[in-house]
């Protein structure tokens, strides 16, 4: 199914349609109960209903409508400044939305591990390798509680699994982007959260690195794990991520990748054009 969210309202079948009103009226069980008979018995973990996303009460994108299925692998793409960032901040609730409500499952948002981009790292903090690794431990032994021997040893496989056991005593200020990267994506393995955010998670890494990672998100994907990740190279999501939404200035597309990206002549103009788009045509108006 592909939702279409543009200014002039939904355009969405009639079944879409009926889901989305019953859906802003009843959460908790209901939805859950909705989620697995309207689509196929599968569950949906996250609903969103209209939400317009910003800064300061000011929206920086249009309406978004639509829903991530549990277990489900999202590529969240579109040009700079589409608010892609913003809208996965307000989904791992660090920032409110301007209008418009998120539900999930169960009534309250579940266990997340959220990957901000680089920028927003404080490197500079003298932290070593296992123990940036060891945080992801918190949810289990608080901030000042110790880990015990079972986290010692998740710990030292996340860092085997991503290739930096030799460097875990080193201090994480010394390390290439690639390699904070692969140390930052040991801690999500560690933290075992059913929900996993991240915020482009391969801008400026080598080849080698974002090839190994993508098999971590391969991995998170296989084991039902709910992942969704704003990205820009648009070949690494026909080619890895089932389902996309593409947020503009003027529409929205959420679906299948295959649905989403056939409407681009040139998938290059999903994530660089600030052009407006023709669903009819599938090309950028001149």
């Amino acid at each position: 199914m592909l939702y279409c969210n543009e200014w002039r309202g939904y355009d969405q079948n009639t079944l879409y349609t009926f889901f989305a009103s019953t859906l802003s009226r009843r959460a908790g069980c209901t939805g859950y109960f909705m989620g697995r008979n309207l689509l196929g018995n599968i569950a949906t973990m996250i609903f969103v209903n209209n939400v317009e996303v910003g800064y300061d009460r000011r929206a920086v994108a249009m309406p978004v409508s639509g829903q991530f299925l549990s277990g489900s692998l999202t590529a969240v793409i579109g040009a700079n400044g589409a608010g892609k960032s913003t809208f996965l901040k307000t989904l791992a609730g660090l920032q409110q939305a301007v209008a418009g409500n998120i539900t999930f499952t169960g009534g309250k948002r579940p266990r997340l591990a959220y990957l901000p981009q680089q920028a927003e790292l404080d490197r500079g903090f003298p932290i070593s390798v296992f123990d940036l690794v060891a945080m992801g431990c918190w949810p289990q032994s608080g901030l000042f509680g110790g880990i015990n021997q079972q986290s010692a040893t998740a710990v030292t496989q996340a860092l085997e699994t991503v290739g930096m056991t030799e460097m875990s005593h080193l201090p994480v200020g010394s390390l290439s982007g690639g390699q904070l990267q692969r140390t930052l994506f040991a801690r999500l393995l560690v933290q075992q959260a059913p929900l996993i955010m991240l915020d482009e998670p391969f801008t400026g890494i080598d080849t080698q690195t974002t090839e190994l990672l993508l098999k971590v998100i391969a991995q998170w994907h296989q084991e039902g794990k709910t992942v969704i990740a704003v990205l820009h190279d648009i070949s690494m999501v026909a080619r890895h991520f089932p389902h996309v939404l593409y947020l503009s200035a003027q529409q929205n597309l959420w679906g299948t990748a295959h649905d989403v990206l056939g409407h681009f002549p040139h998938q290059a103009h999903a994530c660089i054009s600030t052009e407006p788009f023709s669903l009819v045509a599938g090309v950028a108006n001149s």
